[in-house]
């Protein structure tokens, strides 16, 4: 509806909006919020650092979508539309086997200590808090739990297609964008194996403090 894209050449696009996302939470980190957490919080938690899924789509299933034999979680709808399969470790398979027994087919799995669903920004002030406790600064987004089952995945070197499936993109390129520079490196190997030591970083008498 305009004669040319003279006005639109002129603006500038936003400072790394096309960054990717470098927050993840350390194995460590993962186990100190797990502890954390308060009981029903807890397992919602759980089940995103053993999926990867969003806090929507924890939020919406029901027993039904656990398929103990195949080890799988059904995710009928997805932000790209389409169902998708998560593949569980065993150790998802043992949360979800706990989490589903005795449950009615079309009961909801994560539910928060009074019955009721979790809605939302119902995880805000529990992770906030658990954040506090766990000694996580600055406090991560429910979010951040997804970004660190596909770092984790990435930095033991799980092709980006498989994680890209896993997470629900529709193709590697969100995938890359994120997690590429976690994977291990052919580059980044060879140079650290073939550098000699030159003996100058400085020795330090200090040790580092981590917490327990």
């Amino acid at each position: 509806m305009v004669p040319t894209d003279e006005a639109w050449r002129r603006t500038s696009p936003f400072k790394a909006v096309d960054a990717p996302v470098i927050r993840y939470l350390t194995d460590d980190e993962m186990r100190r919020l797990v502890n954390a957490c308060s009981t029903d919080f807890r397992d919602l938690v759980r089940g995103a650092l053993l999926t990867g899924c969003r806090y929507g789509e924890l939020g919406s299933l029901h027993s039904s979508d656990y398929d103990a034999d195949a080890r799988t979680l059904t995710i009928p709808e997805t932000k790209a539309g389409k169902v998708r399969h998560v593949v569980l470790t065993e150790e998802g398979r043992t949360l979800f086997s706990r989490l589903t027994a005795g449950l009615a087919r079309d009961a909801k799995v994560f539910v928060r200590a009074d019955g009721n669903p979790w809605g939302a920004s119902h995880q805000q002030r529990p992770l906030a808090e658990a954040c506090h406790r766990a000694g996580i600064s600055p406090a991560i987004t429910f979010h951040i739990l997804r970004h660190s089952d596909g770092s984790a995945l990435a930095m033991r070197g799980v092709p980006m297609g498989v994680i890209a499936a896993q997470l629900g993109h529709a193709d590697t390129r969100m995938t890359e964008k994120h997690y590429a520079h976690l994977a291990p490196s052919y580059v980044a190997d060879t140079i650290r194996a073939q550098f000699p030591t030159l003996g100058i970083a400085g020795e330090s008498n200090v040790v580092r403090v981590r917490r327990s």
